[in-house]
């Protein structure tokens, strides 16, 4: 029998995680909500851009949602400037006995230690109220920096270091409200945006080298973060707007996991907005980006991990990817104990009845 499944947002995760929901067999939509009355009225298929009219419409009642019984949510809607009310928005699903699933916020990929208790407990609160589970992935914070390093790491004798890095040019990806107003491109070098304010990037990124330390069994005395950001040489345009001459054009970060004294997990970003800036910083493994794992140990590797999609760019195929990790975890997460699930203690995620002789 078909698992019944609700989906907040349509935006640029929401809109693949809606396609796979309609197509895949596995599941019965019986909701979709989201943001703006422009979508509110739409038919899903046209909201995932098919030519498939599936006979339920948007709204942006929650209640509504909440009203057809879903057994799961796939919750995509943006988080990073709405942390308030996207934790609401969990604590009231899992509450109603809703299992979720979601790309956003990312710290509740691994969040002990990283908010602060009286954040955490009203979600765990509601999913032992409702006997509901909670898993959010997608691919950075995701399974390029939980589930692949880690499986390399159960091949090692012994772990110095993991790394995990993300570099990429963001010149396609097509999010104003992300690109401008929380990572600060496009704005002045004296201007601090809201992923730079002391503190954010470890919220944001604490749950990945807390969630690997968790995989290694080590305690991690502290997390620590650096950045450097770099100007636009002159003016040029991205998906998302303008990029003018003397704005943050170019952003390196660091986020790691310290035991004593030495750097034991770390997660870098190296993101440019084109290919030109920084030459000296790391380079992608292929055009556009890639990710890349780096364990230092016996033995040692380094893993470049590269997408690509018949469809659209590097941009896109990680859009697809982060939308399918959790879409695929449905199933395992729906059968879980109540509470917030990682991958440290879900079932292994596989391809299991995605097999199709032709691509879509």
């Amino acid at each position: 029998m078909a698992i019944t499944v609700a989906a907040i947002g349509t935006g640029n995760v929401g809109k693949p995680a809606l396609v796979h929901l309609i197509n895949d067999p596995r599941f019965e939509l019986t909701a979709v909500w989201v943001s703006s009355e422009a979508k509110a009225g739409k038919d899903a298929g046209e909201l995932a851009g098919l030519d498939t009219v599936t006979g339920i419409t948007a709204t942006t009642d929650l209640d509504a949602v909440l009203a057809t019984n879903p057994q799961c949510a796939v919750y995509t809607a943006l988080a990073d400037n709405r942390l308030v009310e996207a934790l609401e928005d969990y604590r009231r699903l899992l509450a109603a006995g809703v299992n979720v699933v979601g790309s956003s916020a990312v710290f509740l990929q691994y969040p002990w230690q990283t908010l602060p208790e009286n954040m955490v407990s009203p979600i765990e609160e509601a999913a032992a109220a409702g006997n509901a589970s909670l898993f959010v992935g997608g691919i950075d914070p995701g399974f390029a920096n939980d589930l692949l390093p880690l499986a390399l790491a159960g091949t090692c004798q012994t772990v110095e270091q993991i790394r995990c890095m993300e570099i990429i040019n963001y010149d396609t990806y097509d999010s104003a409200a992300v690109m401008f107003d929380v990572m600060g491109f496009g704005r002045p070098m004296d201007d601090v945006p809201m992923l730079l304010q002391p503190g954010v990037l470890s919220l944001a990124w604490g749950s990945v080298v807390r969630q690997l330390a968790g995989g290694l069994g080590v305690e991690l005395d502290e997390v620590t973060e650096t950045h450097v950001r770099e100007p636009a040489p002159d003016d040029f345009d991205i998906a998302s707007g303008h990029i003018a001459k003397g704005t943050a054009a170019a952003l390196r970060f660091e986020v790691r996991g310290m035991k004593d004294g030495k750097v034991a997990v770390v997660l870098e970003h190296v993101t440019r907005l084109r290919d030109d800036l920084r030459p000296d910083w790391p380079q992608p493994a292929q055009e556009g980006g890639s990710y890349r794992i780096e364990i230092t140990g016996e033995p040692s590797y380094t893993v470049d991990l590269c997408l690509s999609s018949p469809n659209g760019d590097h941009n896109h195929a990680g859009l697809v990817a982060t939308a399918a990790r959790v879409v695929n975890a449905i199933p395992e997460v729906v059968a879980a104990p109540a509470g917030i699930r990682t991958t440290l203690d879900l079932p292994l995620v596989t391809g299991k009845g995605l097999y199709a002789a032709s691509r879509p």
